[in-house]
């Protein structure tokens, strides 16, 4: 009776099992069918792309219908694309790493040095995270264009140093921009984490003589790299699909970002270019791509912690 009782258990066990994997296999599926839809519509010729299969591969002769093989959307697409992601790695790198050192730095002090009023900033920085966009376009459009002169600085700096142009201050503008907005959410996650740290480790450290400085470089620093991960891959993705902060500051032109010249590739007058604008989309998904490959498991224990 037992035996019985144990093999249905085990059988039952095992359609569970199949169960979850039929689950798990077409949830996969389900959503890797547009990145594959549009990996083949990039590698098709745009001559000879229909639309009516844009899953299978190009296959022409072969099969009728499907296109044929071709790289030129992918060449098309990095010449169209290069400008805006060399201005987007030029954004997006010093303003990952600046609000993410900057959060670490706010949240020690918040968390881990005793000052008199510091819940009432940390609410400050708590707000800031729910400032929309949308509130701050114009006030920051005059005071970028009115208020700094920070275009009239670029002139003879441009002049000066080399590989500097005159368009960098708009990039610069945006770095000052997203490392602002960014501060609040990096320094919220930070804390967290901070708080979770041993506080008999801390006070061990100040016994020894140690500084707040000192306490930071040597101890909390090294202990937050899994925070970090979570923070640039974050921050990272955020800033690289801005486009809304890019059409006020920027507005088009040499120091348009990725984003910007994303917008309007491979569309004209005769028509959509289909391939142009799919190898497009996706050389531009890359990077992010990139990152979270890179540092997808310090991401994870950040995450886990």
């Amino acid at each position: 009776m037992s035996d019985a009782f144990a093999g249905g258990s085990d059988r039952r066990d095992r359609l569970k099992r199949v169960a979850l994997y039929a689950v798990l296999v077409a949830m996969a599926g389900f959503y890797l069918i547009p990145i594959e839809t549009g990996l083949m519509t990039a590698i098709t010729s745009p001559e000879t792309y229909t639309g009516q299969t844009p899953f299978l591969p190009p296959l022409e002769p072969l099969v009728s219908g499907t296109g044929s093989f071709s790289l030129a959307p992918w060449a098309n697409a990095f010449d169209g694309l290069a400008r805006g992601l060399a201005n987007s790695f030029i954004l997006v790198v010093p303003a990952t790493v600046l609000s993410g050192l900057l959060g670490s730095m706010a949240a020690y002090g918040l968390t881990n040095v005793e000052w008199r009023g510091q819940i009432a900033v940390y609410v400050l920085f708590i707000a800031g995270i729910f400032i929309p966009y949308q509130a701050v376009l114009v006030p920051l459009t005059q005071f970028w264009y009115n208020v700094v002169p920070l275009q009239a600085a670029f002139g003879p700096l441009a002049a000066a140093v080399p590989l500097v142009q005159e368009y960098h201050w708009k990039l610069v503008a945006l770095i000052v921009t997203h490392t602002a907005y960014g501060i609040p959410i990096c320094t919220l996650l930070f804390r967290a984490h901070y708080k979770k740290l041993s506080d008999e480790m801390i006070e061990a450290a100040r016994l020894d003589g140690a500084s707040v400085s000192t306490i930071y470089r040597r101890i909390v620093l090294p202990l937050s790299v899994p925070m970090f991960a979570v923070v640039f891959i974050y921050q990272f993705t955020q800033i690289w699909n801005d486009l809304l902060f890019a059409l006020t500051i920027v507005q088009f032109g040499d120091a348009s970002v990725v984003t910007q010249e994303l917008v309007g590739i491979g569309v004209s007058q005769s028509g959509t270019n289909f391939p142009l604008r799919m190898a497009a989309a996706l050389l531009a998904a890359l990077p992010t791509l990139v990152v979270y490959v890179l540092f997808g498991d310090k991401f994870a224990k950040g995450v886990t912690a």
